[in-house]
């Protein structure tokens, strides 16, 4: 099966034809023989087909669906019996052949699995830019940390309190609260859970936090905690300007679990190359 598949991958991207700009596209008179149609009429319903689920998918069906122009003898264009699809159109053409041939249940099957491939390659990116977005925030916390303890905040509980007004002003709740909404352990993070967007929000309160107090000098707890709040306030109305409102966004998978597996899967990579 996998080599049967592999087959069917090497066919449809042996008639891909790419453009100067990197543009990739299919020809429909291609791709026609590739998935095991002889005639065009039979072909060309099918391609009806797939524009409907295209349009059900909320997607212009002329920007994927590019009817070839040619020009007569009466120096006009017109629409041949031929088209341009897009690598989407062309899924769309697989999911509605006839399952029966054995060349649209292999495409049908192809594209499964690269449907696959670029979901798991979506959530990487995902979670990379969430790790990279949870570094920074520590950073900036650290260094909130000395700013506020050289202007009077210096016991734990003093400056647990000042990142707890951060939370309560920027969701609009408590922290606990907002940790027994998206069943989070009291002992944890809660930005262990956070999305990217949230640990933006986060990270750059804290940099205008620390801005503004060494720029006007600012000192005592009050007036340290003050500035915090109004810059989190700020920040929850631009947000929600933006129609992002913190405490309905949903928690997302533990930061400390996805470290965790990177670290097992990076581990079991590095014994694989050892044995080559």
């Amino acid at each position: 099966m996998t080599d049967l598949i592999k087959i069917v991958q090497q066919s449809f991207e042996n008639i891909k034809i790419s453009d100067e700009s990197w543009f990739e596209f299919w020809s429909a008179r291609d791709l026609m023989n590739v998935l095991g149609y002889s005639k065009w009429q039979k072909f060309e319903w099918v391609i009806e087909k797939a524009k409907i689920s295209c349009k059900n998918s909320w997607q212009e069906i002329d920007k994927h669906f590019l009817p070839e122009p040619v020009k007569t003898s009466k120096v006009w264009w017109r629409p041949k019996e031929n088209y341009f699809f897009t690598r989407y159109a062309c899924y769309l053409i697989a999911q509605n052949g006839d399952s029966r041939k054995n060349e649209i249940s292999f495409a049908q099957t192809y594209f499964a699995s690269q449907t696959r491939k670029q979901e798991i390659s979506e959530l990487e990116t995902e979670e990379d830019k969430r790790l990279e977005a949870r570094q920074k925030l520590k950073i900036s916390e650290e260094k909130i940390e000395k700013t506020v303890y050289q202007r009077w905040i210096r016991l734990p509980v003093e400056f647990a309190t000042f990142k707890n007004k951060k939370i309560e002003t920027l969701y609009n709740m408590s922290v606990k609260a907002l940790k027994s909404r998206r069943w989070i352990p009291e002992k944890r993070a809660l930005a262990d859970f956070d999305s990217e967007v949230e640990l933006k929000a986060k990270d750059f309160i804290y940099a205008m936090t620390d801005h503004n107090i060494k720029e006007n000098n600012i000192i005592w707890k009050q007036h340290l905690e003050n500035e915090l709040v109004s810059n989190a306030k700020e920040t929850r109305k631009t947000m929600i300007a933006r129609w992002i409102v913190p405490e309905q966004l949903k928690p997302q998978p533990d930061l400390k679990l996805i470290e965790k597996r990177r670290k097992i899967e990076s581990k079991k990579i590095w014994e694989k190359k050892k044995l080559k």
